[in-house]
């Protein structure tokens, strides 16, 4: 049992009304949650307005100690989540409910899994993770939100939501996990031999061109820069008929302002025609935008892989996580990884066919990870 009298819970407007400090000190080493990432969202207007991410971030208290803080947004829609749940919201609308608005605890477009109730150094205790979830509830029916969704869960946090009665969704990402390797070619020679000639092929088409890369950091990171990555950004986001979630003036901010900003371009002479933008921490390695000019044959590959691999190597990164979906990483070296969301339904009857269609998904993706882990492309020991 909660003792929720020494507990309290409030929603705020924006991240601007916790110090930045304070909210530093409880949001670990992820850079996606530190207070100048998501202050960026919302003050370049890449969230709230019209953009259908409205934050309410949570704080919770105990006593007058601020405990914890959870990044909930308020959705009308669900783009830029990489949880899919369009399904949910048809057979909502077919019966005359309203789906959206729905409560999410996430980083916007960023399906990077972590922390969601933001608690510090240690392990975030139950009573404040419970608390948060009640609290959560509480508000959706009040408000009438239709649902609360967490996204992208850790593992501690996703155990107790179960407990608190969310459903557990299981996706997968491809990982990849730096083996004590010293150079490419190290790492190369642990790939089994059709893999390896696949990628020294692909990085040699690339070098032929005369694509040449230059990786950029902490100071180096100037407007020109930005100006021409976001080019490069909206220009793919154009030939796929994708949306662009982030404004230009998104770039600036968080080059200014947040640690572990990488940003690598790859130029012919002095234009330049790929990049990509990837975050870090003392461990792990986030690939999150691309962009490319030239319609050259491996060219993602390597300016999204290969420059992110060597990289990691040149610095001692343990893990490089380069986003949602895309089975072509497996032969490339990424490794599956179960990743998880939890979810809650107001309306029982839908929750009770959440459920079905969850047990039955959570199945089938079992035997999706059992066969990829089987087909791995590093050589089998002899």
């Amino acid at each position: 049992m909660i003792d929720f009298a020494a507990i309290s819970c409030r929603f705020l407007c924006s991240v601007a009304e916790v110090p930045q400090d304070m909210w530093n000190a409880l949001a670990g080493p992820q850079p996606f949650l530190r207070h100048e990432f998501l202050q960026a969202l919302e003050e370049s207007g890449s969230v709230g307005g019209h953009c259908g991410w409205q934050a309410e971030p949570l704080a919770v208290y105990r006593g007058a100690e601020l405990a914890a803080l959870v990044p909930v947004y308020r959705k009308t829609h669900s783009y830029g989540e990489y949880v899919f749940d369009w399904s949910w919201a048809h057979a909502y609308e077919a019966a005359g409910l309203h789906y959206y608005p729905k409560l999410v605890v996430a980083v916007p477009y960023t399906p990077v899994s972590g922390p969601r109730v933001l608690c510090g150094p240690k392990q975030c205790p139950t009573d404040i993770m419970q608390a948060a979830a009640h609290a959560l509830r509480t508000r959706a029916a009040a408000t009438g939100a239709s649902s609360v969704h967490w996204l992208f869960t850790d593992a501690a946090c996703s155990e107790t939501l179960a407990g608190a009665g969310f459903s557990r969704r299981t996706g997968f990402q491809f990982h990849w996990h730096n083996d004590r390797w010293t150079s490419f070619d190290d790492y190369l020679a642990a790939l089994s031999a059709p893999k390896r000639k696949n990628i020294r092929r692909e990085r040699r088409q690339v070098a032929d061109a005369g694509v040449r890369y230059v990786v950029y950091e902490g100071l180096a990171l100037r407007e020109s820069l930005w100006d021409a990555f976001y080019d490069l950004y909206r220009a793919t986001i154009a030939k796929y008929g994708a949306i662009a979630y982030l404004t230009r003036d998104f770039f600036s901010r968080i080059g200014a302002s947040v640690p572990g900003v990488v940003l690598i371009l790859g130029y012919t002479a002095a234009t330049p025609v790929a990049g990509a933008l990837f975050f870090r921490d003392e461990k792990t390695l986030y690939g999150r935008y691309w962009g490319g000019l030239a319609p050259l044959s491996g060219l993602h590959f390597e300016t999204c892989y290969y420059q992110a691999i060597d990289y990691c190597l040149a610095h001692g990164i343990e893990r490089f996580e380069a986003g949602a979906q895309g089975a072509h990483k497996l032969s490339r070296g990424f490794l599956p990884t179960p990743t998880y969301s939890m979810h809650w339904l107001d309306h029982p009857q839908f929750q009770r066919a959440v459920d079905d269609f969850l047990a039955q998904e959570n199945a089938g993706l079992e035997i999706v990870l059992n066969e990829l882990n089987e087909h791995t492309p590093f050589r089998k020991p002899s």
